[in-house]
């Protein structure tokens, strides 16, 4: 009998939703566990030392209960300051979400990114190194939105949310007038912003190419767990919020576990 892996997909809100649905159609043969850490929502409203002194212990929790083949951490904030205290903590493998940085520099014509993101991820000596790497002569603009990663939460919970609140968050990353020099690509440096990536793209001043970490994360999942040996899991979705409310959300979410219905 083939075994079916358990991946768990954790996020401080609904965001790794986007993640996990690149996750399950890469593979469709495991069983997926979504952790929302609501009770913290949102990460970037804490200071770095009460992050990590959240997520390490309530990572181990998680891992007792559900005994996980591999964890993807699918939130930013969370992957740039704790990944390497579970990877020290705890044996099985992890995948982060990082800045996609250096493949939008690598893809840049004007040679002009923006890197969207919460502000603490923008403001993070990790996401700073990665420009000093990777940026390849390419000028970036950080912005950090204070609201945008809230507003898509919303919008999936089934709010309505205006075309102004959204622009207003996304306007400081488009950058220069000449269309030869002007932002050509922005970096989606929040796992809630493709959420809300169809009202983007049309509410943006000109068109940009966006760049989503997701498609790589979840070719590095299926690389973790080797080779996928057929068959579909048609059970083994679980929604879990750590603020242990119930998320009455089962009809939105079925598309992002790849159709199954959630537990």
């Amino acid at each position: 009998m083939t075994h079916s892996p358990t991946i768990l997909v954790f996020d401080s809100g609904l965001g790794g939703l986007t993640v996990l649905r690149e996750v399950v159609a890469a593979r469709p043969d495991a069983h997926y566990v979504y952790v929302a850490d609501d009770a913290f929502f949102p990460y970037g409203h804490h200071a770095e030392d009460e992050i990590i002194a959240r997520v390490v212990p309530l990572m181990g929790e998680l891992i007792g209960t559900h005994d996980p083949d591999l964890v993807v951490i699918a939130c930013n904030t969370a992957s740039t300051l704790v990944l390497s205290h579970l990877r020290a903590a705890y044996s099985l493998p992890f995948v982060g979400t990082v800045p996609a940085i250096k493949p939008a520099c690598a893809r840049s014509k004007t040679r002009r990114v923006s890197v969207l993101g919460t502000k603490g991820t923008v403001k993070r000596e990790y996401t700073k190194a990665l420009i000093r790497d990777f940026a390849q002569g390419c000028e970036v603009t950080l912005v950090g939105s204070p609201e945008l990663a809230s507003l898509a939460e919303r919008e999936l919970g089934g709010h309505q949310i205006s075309d102004s609140d959204i622009l207003a968050e996304l306007a400081p990353c488009f950058v220069g007038e000449d269309p030869a020099a002007r932002t050509d690509t922005v970096v989606l440096a929040c796992t809630h912003y493709p959420l809300l990536l169809d009202r983007m793209k049309k509410l943006a001043p000109w068109p940009v190419e966006w760049i989503d970490p997701a498609p790589a994360i979840a070719r590095r999942v299926s690389d973790l767990l080797g080779p996928f040996a057929g068959g579909i899991a048609q059970s083994g979705a679980e929604m879990i919020f750590t603020s242990n409310r119930v998320h009455g959300l089962s009809a939105t979410l079925t598309p992002f576990f790849g159709g199954r219905a959630v537990a």
